[in-house]
């Protein structure tokens, strides 16, 4: 039998972040954490054959988001607005239009999560704007802090009688 990945050497080891599946995953699931902390119910399909990955919850209102990995390019989150499929006859792209509320974004090099209504988006691909651009642009910019999800709660969250590093107060409003 195979030894178990904690007992291979450093060298040996594989990251099972290496694959989209798995990046999506973990993306989905610190995308959801971070909208509970941002006051909303979360709930999650049965299955995997939906087109959204989370149905939320706030004021009475359900929406269904679709979460995509986003990723810093150049001081902008970007992020595909599509699903991709390797068919028979080559890759196929299909966008969510009509089929989702929300796109949930999670970006894992700034811990940082985005709720974006679709109607906002592009067809294919999405942007949010980190820093001001090298030219002064300001029109037709969509900034990201406008997105942004943020704790509700000014009280550190704890997990027994030790407070979460990173959860804190915030004068920004979760886009409802």
């Amino acid at each position: 039998m195979g030894q178990l990945l904690f007992l291979q050497p450093p060298h040996r080891r594989v990251s099972f972040l290496r694959d989209t599946k798995s990046i999506g995953d973990l993306s989905e699931i610190l995308f959801a954490g971070k909208l509970v902390l941002a006051g909303y119910r979360v709930a999650v399909p049965l299955g995997e054959n939906q087109r959204y990955d989370l149905i939320i919850e706030k004021n009475e209102v359900m929406s269904r988001v679709q979460v995509k990995t986003g990723r810093v390019r150049s001081g902008v989150v970007r992020f595909n607005c599509y699903s991709s499929h390797a068919h028979r006859n080559g890759p196929s792209t299909r966008p969510y239009t009509g089929e989702v509320d929300f796109f949930g974004i999670y970006c894992r090099e700034l811990d940082a999560a985005y709720l974006v209504p679709i109607a906002d988006l592009a067809r294919l691909g999405g942007s949010l704007r980190l820093h001001p651009t090298k030219n002064g642009q300001e029109r037709h910019i969509r900034w990201g802090r406008k997105y942004q999800l943020r704790p509700i709660s000014s009280e550190p969250v704890r997990v027994g009688d030790e407070p979460l590093d990173g959860v804190c107060d915030s004068d920004a409003e979760a886009p409802s």
